[in-house]
């Protein structure tokens, strides 16, 4: 079995194919690195919530995907992950204007059990949207 970090590369690389959620939304992995990950979008209408934004969950996912695949990135072919935890603070309204929109995903701690994470959503000029942290519990192999 190949390794988080070879798998998600692989993903960015386009020789797996990237998870059905990708495409719903219309984001996708870019980059990966040992104990980080981004992802990108470009928002629009279509994700806007009754106040004339995109909804809330859109950063929560991205910042969600984002730093579980961080957490991946250290994990060997045997074992897997869950997000057991997760807090996000909104920032800043995201409309069909603001433009490409960048997640990233950093691990802070690797324990054994448990990894902790924090991520941070960024517009094209690097304003902040949203930031979060996070907890992902280590999977044991079935």
């Amino acid at each position: 079995m190949t390794t988080g970090l070879a798998f998600l590369q692989a993903i960015v690389d386009g020789s797996t194919p990237p998870p059905p959620i990708g495409a719903t939304l219309g984001f996708a992995l870019v980059e990966v690195a040992e104990g980080m990950a981004r992802f990108r979008m470009t928002p629009g209408e279509h994700l806007y919530n009754p106040m004339s934004a995109v909804h809330g969950g859109v950063a929560c996912v991205l910042l969600d995907s984002a730093m579980g695949s961080a957490a991946m990135t250290t994990l060997d072919g045997q074992r897997g992950y869950t997000t057991v935890d997760l807090t996000v603070h909104l920032t800043r309204a995201i409309r069909a204007d603001t433009g490409p929109i960048t997640a990233e995903g950093r691990v802070l701690h690797r324990g054994g059990r448990v990894i902790t994470t924090e991520g941070k959503l960024t517009d094209a000029q690097g304003r902040l949207l949203a930031h979060a942290t996070g907890a992902c519990l280590v999977l044991e192999p079935r």
